[in-house]
């Protein structure tokens, strides 16, 4: 199959889910060092955007950034115990299907991952992954799937990958 999708370079978003950097009191180190590192690994980062805890927040965000988009998206943060930690939650909301074993091998990446309560999934071709909100959690996540990641997508773009 043709498709320049395909054929063009390796497409990302990066969503900040934090509302310490919502509200000014607090950096954002985490969706900062995820954009860079997706970047260094052969990604175009075409947006990152910012958005405060909450179901409804990280649904809706993820629902737009997914619209129309072919590519990786990567949530960093509201992954855990904490009362506002809802992104599993939101992106449970709007993924068309779940992706377990990505999830899985995220987790598996330190004996912190295992407090993660993050998801996986896809939304129309979107590759969607739920990572944690600390700088090294994010790129260790990332990192235990990176290897996998362009044959997913090239999957859901319609190619049969070898």
């Amino acid at each position: 199959m043709s498709d320049e999708r395909v054929t063009s370079p390796l497409r990302a978003k990066v969503l900040t889910v934090s509302d310490g950097v919502v509200e000014g009191t607090r950096e954002d180190r985490s969706g900062a060092a995820l954009a860079a590192h997706l970047g260094g690994h052969g990604f175009v980062v075409e947006e990152h955007r910012v958005v405060g805890d909450g179901r409804h927040t990280v649904g809706e965000a993820l629902a737009e950034m997914a619209e129309g988009f072919w590519g990786l998206i990567v949530t960093t943060g509201g992954t855990g115990f904490g009362p506002r930690d809802l992104t599993p939650e939101g992106t449970a909301v709007i993924l068309d299907r779940e992706a377990p074993g990505l999830a899985e091998a995220m987790r598996a990446v330190s004996p912190l991952g295992r407090l993660s309560r993050g998801l996986a999934g896809t939304r129309g071709q979107a590759l969607i992954l739920n990572t944690p909100g600390s700088t090294a959690g994010t790129i260790e996540c990332v990192d235990a799937v990176l290897d996998v990641l362009p044959h997913a997508l090239a999957l859901m773009a319609g190619e049969r990958p070898h």
